[in-house]
C-alpha cells in the first residue's frame, strides 16, 4: 500500500463492475480479469461513495464507521488500490 494515501481522492476503476451480494459484493475487473470479494455491506457503501467524497477517509466517515473501526476499512480500500480495483481519481 505504498502508493495509497487515504487523504487523496479515489474512484472505482472504470473497468470494474460491482455485483452486490448478501455478504457484501463481488468486484470484477474486466481489464485484469481479477475478482475481489467485499466481505460486508459497509465496505460496499464506502467503495460506491468514493467518487462522491474528497478522500477515502471521508468515504469511510460518511459511511458512519466509528473511529475505532476506521483503520480496518481504510486498509481494505488500500488493498483494493493494490489490486487495481480502485484508482486515484483522475488517473485511470
Amino acid at each position: 500500500m505504498a502508493d495509497f494515501d487515504p487523504d487523496h481522492a479515489w474512484s472505482l476503476h472504470p473497468q470494474v463492475a460491482v455485483r452486490p451480494e448478501p455478504f457484501g459484493a463481488l468486484l470484477y475487473h474486466f481489464g485484469t480479469r481479477k475478482l475481489s470479494f467485499l466481505k460486508d455491506r459497509t465496505l460496499l457503501e464506502i467503495v460506491r461513495s468514493l467518487d462522491e467524497q474528497p478522500s477515502a477517509r471521508a468515504a469511510v466517515e460518511a459511511a458512519g464507521v466509528t473511529p475505532a473501526a476506521a483503520e480496518k476499512y481504510i486498509g481494505a480500500v488500500g488493498t483494493l488500490v493494490d489490486s487495481k480495483m480502485v484508482v486515484r481519481r483522475g488517473s485511470s
